[in-house]
């Protein structure tokens, strides 16, 4: 069920050589967050402004440093030794509101309920996992539409313009890794 989520650890060591020149250079990890969602930000902006299939490139290049941002806000802080509750609230709100924000690129592009619903949908994957890392299970990640996931099918719909069939897969798609994350808690909590 990682879907994409498989592919974290190779991107994670790609990235070894960025956070130690991060850690060197002492940046605090929810900067990253910020900039994270600040890329979202840009995404969206380019999503909702440019014409397809001109806005593949940007969104694609600012979709990856997103999860890059992602990957590398965490892992910093536990490099340094500076992991903190407040920073890994920072951090899932950050991660919350990047994909919010992405969703709401597609405002420009298709009618408000499709992207209401799809919007909802995306958060409900991340929802469940908190929710069963709060009850004691492990944190689940991945999934068909895994964040990842979700970023690809954003750079596809800039790509080729459809806007609607992509936003149903995503929110489809999410509700289904939903509903497959809270069965594996279930089983997980039962034991």
């Amino acid at each position: 069920m990682n879907g994409l989520y498989a592919l974290k650890p190779w991107y994670a060591a790609r990235l070894s050589g960025v956070r130690g020149a991060l850690a060197r250079r002492e940046v605090s990890p929810d900067t990253l967050t910020a900039a994270g969602v600040v890329c979202a930000s840009g995404a969206a902006a380019s999503l909702a402004w440019l014409p397809v299939p001109y806005a593949a490139l940007p969104v694609a290049v600012l979709l990856a440093a997103r999860l890059a941002f992602a990957n590398l806000d965490g892992a910093l802080a536990r490099d340094t030794g500076r992991t903190t509750r407040r920073g890994a609230l920072l951090n899932e709100l950050g991660d919350r509101a990047a994909d919010l924000i992405v969703i709401a690129g597609f405002l420009a592009l298709a009618p408000l309920w499709l992207v209401a619903a799809a919007a909802f949908a995306a958060t409900l994957p991340s929802w469940v996992s908190l929710a069963g890392a709060a009850a004691g299970a492990p944190r689940l990640n991945g999934g068909p539409v895994g964040k990842t996931e979700r970023c690809l099918l954003v750079v596809i719909a800039a790509a080729t313009g459809w806007a609607v069939p992509v936003l149903a897969v995503v929110a489809a798609g999410s509700a289904l890794t939903a509903v497959l994350r809270l069965a594996r808690l279930w089983r997980e909590l039962d034991r």
